[in-house]
């Protein structure tokens, strides 16, 4: 029989391409999206049979909501094998504007409480039947602060902490955690960008090259891994230089979610 894999963030970007590589691969899909229409606008198009997949109307940042369908996807599809935090939202913020506070807890809600609510459902009858991967995409934004983009490097460190511990919570029960981290691909998300994105990779690559290392149990990957070269070196810069080199970019103007 097929795996399973519930994936969020299904209606664009990483976590559409990511449900077209895993349905080629011969996988049963449980999506989850706040635009359940747009999902299935995309399943018609791919000629996906209705059999071999579901999706679920919930907001991540809703973990009642994120409950519910977790239940109704065990219910309906049974117990997945793999589990994908992709949901994710990218907004500029500045904390010194009154205006911002909402948006910068907005983008924590979707990106890392998301993350949570997503594992959330599975995480203990995963760990009853001893097998499951848990998957959280993350960001090489977590590796340094970047200016205007306070709330989603934040969001983003959290998620491979979070993760970090989780694996270390799961690991004795069977359960294994994966971190994925995306270098630049070409999404929504990033086609706001008005700077240089290096080693920018398609989505359907990008996913492509994210399944072989979720399903081959990497606990953490940057993809593509000359971004995470360029992640390391820019840990290893002196603080000075650093701040010499990136301060004053400001906030992004526009919102997007992939």
């Amino acid at each position: 029989m097929a795996g399973l894999v519930f994936i969020t963030g299904a209606s664009s970007g990483i976590g559409q391409a990511l449900a077209l590589q895993y349905h080629r691969a011969g996988w049963r899909l449980a999506l989850q999206a706040r635009r359940v229409e747009a999902v299935q606008q995309w399943a018609a198009s791919q000629g996906l049979d209705p059999a071999s997949w579901a999706v679920y109307a919930a907001d991540v940042a809703d973990e009642v909501a994120m409950a519910r369908i977790g239940r109704e996807c065990i219910a309906a599809q049974g117990l997945p094998d793999t589990v994908i935090a992709c949901a994710g939202v990218s907004i500029g913020v500045d904390t010194a504007l009154p205006e911002d506070l909402p948006v910068f807890k907005q983008v924590l809600d979707t990106n890392l409480w998301g993350t949570v609510t997503t594992f959330h459902p599975f995480i203990a009858p995963m760990q009853a039947r001893g097998s499951g991967r848990l998957v959280g995409v993350a960001s090489v934004a977590a590796i340094r602060g970047l200016a205007g983009h306070g709330a989603y490097c934040a969001s983003k460190v959290g998620v491979v902490h979070y993760c970090e511990a989780l694996r270390l919570e799961c690991r004795p029960r069977g359960v294994q955690v994966v971190t994925i981290v995306p270098g630049y691909v070409r999404t929504p998300l990033t086609a706001m960008n008005d700077y240089a994105m290096p080693f920018m990779l398609e989505a359907e690559e990008f996913a492509s090259r994210a399944l072989a290392a979720i399903e081959a149990g990497t606990s953490y990957r940057v993809i593509p891994w000359q971004m995470g070269v360029v992640a390391k070196l820019m840990r290893l810069l002196p603080n000075a230089l650093y701040d010499k080199l990136f301060s004053g970019r400001g906030k992004k103007k526009r919102a997007s979610e992939r």
